[in-house]
């Protein structure tokens, strides 16, 4: 283990040992210590002392917190495109909380959804982090900046031209939203799909002039 990762030792309560060294004091003075069984006497009324100190201390301490895991790191750009969907994430839910409209609280459940789906495609092809980026410098900002006016207009409880105008528009927007989003995660599997019908036409070859393929397998 690397000096770096040693585990964090367990502090022990101290008091036992001012326990053990008060009750050896008091017991020297009040009573004689010049036979043996005086010695032992001492010593065990000592250790009975301290052990009941050192239980009640221990009552009183609070738990050992549990070792956290290391982060995983892919990568400083891949790590920032997770931590940026992290911090949308938690506006986004934010806002679903705040926002009491259960149709657009539906609308954003999905959003968030696809949005997380869009955000760990990096992970797992990191071809996709051009596309990935775009989206989360453009579309999914606008997003929350059209759902924190959504709803700080609809606490203000009135139904004015312009504010119900504004919200019906936002609504309809996120429909599209929703369609778009879909899209975007649609395209990240773009280059997948090509690889994956590339494999299956080389298989299909290798079995055919194998003579494995179709009605030829026996």
């Amino acid at each position: 283990m690397s000096a770096g990762k040693r585990k964090p030792k367990h502090k022990k309560p101290v008091s036992p040992l001012y326990a053990a060294a008060i009750t050896w004091a008091v017991y020297a003075l009040l009573f004689p210590l010049y036979k043996l069984w005086h010695f032992i006497l001492a010593i065990i009324l000592t250790f009975l002392i301290s052990s009941a100190v050192g239980k009640r201390a221990k009552k009183k301490m609070p738990p050992e917190p549990e070792p956290q895991p290391e982060p995983v790191s892919y990568g400083a750009e891949i790590d920032a495109i997770i931590a940026e969907g992290k911090r949308a994430q938690a506006e986004m839910g934010r806002l679903y909380s705040s926002i009491n409209e259960a149709s657009v609280r539906v609308k954003i459940n999905e959003l968030m959804q696809i949005s997380d789906k869009i955000v760990q495609d990096a992970v797992h092809d990191p071809s996709d982090v051009p596309q990935i980026k775009k989206f989360l410098n453009y579309y999914l900002p606008t997003t929350i900046k059209l759902l924190n006016t959504y709803d700080r207009m609809g606490s203000q409880g009135i139904k004015g031209e312009n504010i119900s105008g504004t919200m019906n528009r936002i609504e309809d927007m996120l429909d599209t939203a929703v369609t778009a989003y879909k899209k975007q995660l649609d395209s990240l599997f773009a280059n997948q799909a090509l690889d994956i019908e590339t494999d299956i036409e080389v298989m299909n070859a290798m079995l055919a002039r194998e003579g494995l393929a179709g009605s030829d397998f026996k």
